[in-house]
């Protein structure tokens, strides 16, 4: 088994962060993992990059990740500024940040790859995951990649959210997961 996810987020949202927690994650499921970022110009709110990559053989090659089997998108209007789906394998499936109508995304992306949707945002927000008033939305969609992937199973992606925060910081990020794992849809 051999699993590549590129993440699509905006600077400031957590992709590399996200990154490194699916890593970890994986990591207690003892499959091995790695993380890599890619910046562009570095400020918040611009295009960023993070990949990451899940077997359950040891990974010899470090490189970005140009034909992904997954795609997440942190940001809705990335899709409309990116193309995001860029070397998605056919079979693939894209995981978006997205609260509109279910039935534009399908069409968009028709049948050409599996989709699935949270609103994040939403579930940030009501949690009050925010960072100078933005929603974070990184850790809720972890969740939702653990539901659609299978891997890792939602309880190491919690583990791995409590070793790298605390306290309530820490509790309302594993809602967040556990409330994305719950609500993201395929469609």
């Amino acid at each position: 088994m051999l699993i590549e996810i590129r993440w699509h987020g905006r600077g400031g949202q957590g992709a590399v962060t996200a990154s490194n927690l699916l890593a970890k994650a994986a990591s207690y499921e003892n499959l091995w993992a790695q993380s890599m970022v890619f910046f562009g110009a570095e400020r918040r709110g611009a295009h960023v990059f993070a990949y990451t990559r899940i077997s359950d053989n040891v990974i010899k090659y470090h490189h970005y990740v140009h034909k992904p089997d997954y795609v997440i998108v942190l940001s809705p209007q990335l899709i409309d500024q990116y193309n995001v789906t860029s070397g998605l394998k056919e079979n693939g499936t894209i995981i978006i940040n997205y609260s509109g109508d279910k039935s534009k995304i399908k069409e968009r992306y028709n049948s050409k790859w599996k989709i699935a949707v949270v609103d994040a945002t939403q579930i940030a927000i009501d949690l009050d995951l925010l960072v100078a008033g933005i929603p974070v939305v990184n850790t809720i969609m972890l969740g939702a990649f653990s539901k659609v992937s299978g891997v890792p199973k939602i309880e190491f992606v919690e583990k791995a959210i409590r070793e790298f925060w605390t306290g309530e910081i820490a509790e309302k990020n594993v809602k967040g997961a556990v409330e994305a794992y719950k609500k993201v849809n395929i469609i």
